[in-house]
């Protein structure tokens, strides 16, 4: 019996994820400013998670960065 136990949760990321896109689209589609802009944020909202994700990355990488500098100069 446990091979449909998490249809539930599926449905819920999914529903979630639903929800950031179309918030996305609306966020980018009022940004936009012509038609290849807001035919740029039909892209942007769909692809939204990827960015976030790249720059969470990069963030920590900067930090990672910033920490190895400091443990070099007071070790």
């Amino acid at each position: 019996m446990t091979n449909g136990s998490n249809k539930g949760a599926a449905a819920g990321g999914g529903a979630i994820y639903g929800l950031g896109v179309l918030g996305a689209w609306v966020y980018f589609w009022i940004q936009a400013d012509g038609f290849w802009q807001h035919l740029f944020a039909i892209v942007q909202g769909l692809l939204w998670p990827a960015w976030m994700v790249y720059d969470l990355l990069v963030v920590l990488h900067r930090a990672t960065a910033v920490t190895t500098l400091l443990v070099a100069h007071l070790g």
